[in-house]
């Protein structure tokens, strides 16, 4: 699998669909997988706490979420040919779990959006298992939630504790778990029981789904300040 290095993150250079691919004959071939969906602000984080990039070394693929990170890797005279993000691996797999009738299991965001969650999996996927499901707040310090997954072996783990809790969850158990693709998807689980609105289709081919957030959601103008802040890091570390 082609990467390109991103201050120091291996990100992945695969299309969405042969993200899908891969992840689907992990399956089918009983095998772990541990996906990180990583925008500008993940992989800035991971550059300045070295705790949280061991946590993403764990990671076997790590997908460009965000046009920032395709245009970082371009700036960088290497070519990641799309973003794949959390929410459209997401749905995606889902699609692929009814088709074959799979398991999953769902981890995160408040107990009425998760309960939401599951009812419109349950009506538009009917041929999926879900296998178990837990909220987003919990002791991080108690294993029975990550015992309880390895028991019920579910094909795919969706975990939606937003950044970067999820991938911290995910790397500190990974290792108790024999197979499974374990994924982090932010805020994946709002959108599906339609607490939050995903930006329309005509903003997202033109790479402004963030704007169509901040606008939206004002609150979130800090967050963004991270993104000149990673244009800034990999003009340093160009020049390496």
């Amino acid at each position: 699998m082609d990467k390109v290095n991103i201050l120091g993150v291996e990100v992945s250079a695969m299309t969405h669909d042969q993200t899908i691919n891969t992840l689907i004959d992990a399956v089918d071939n009983d095998k772990k997988k541990f996906v990180v969906t990583a925008n500008p602000e993940i992989i800035l984080h991971a550059y300045e706490n070295r705790d949280y990039f061991q946590e993403l070394s764990k990671a076997d693929i790590i997908t460009a979420d965000g046009i920032g990170v395709v245009k970082g890797a371009k700036l960088l005279g290497r070519s990641i040919p799309e973003r794949v993000t959390g929410f459209d691996l997401f749905i995606s797999l889902l699609r692929k779990a009814d088709q074959k009738g799979n398991s999953i299991y769902l981890l995160g965001a408040k107990e009425a959006v998760l309960n939401k969650t599951v009812t419109y999996i349950e009506e538009q996927y009917p041929n999926i298992k879900i296998v178990g499901k837990h909220n987003g707040y919990f002791d991080w310090e108690d294993p029975s939630i990550a015992k309880e997954i390895a028991g019920k072996k579910p094909d795919f783990v969706f975990v939606a504790l937003g950044f970067p809790r999820q991938e911290k969850w995910i790397g500190k158990y990974i290792e108790q778990f024999n197979k499974g693709v374990f994924i982090g998807i932010g805020g994946s689980f709002d959108v599906l029981a339609g607490e939050v609105k995903r930006a329309p289709e005509i903003w997202q081919r033109l790479n402004l789904e963030w704007l169509y957030r901040l606008m939206k959601q004002p609150s979130r103008w800090r967050r963004m300040l991270a993104l000149p802040r990673f244009v800034f890091k990999l003009y340093s570390y160009k020049q390496r």
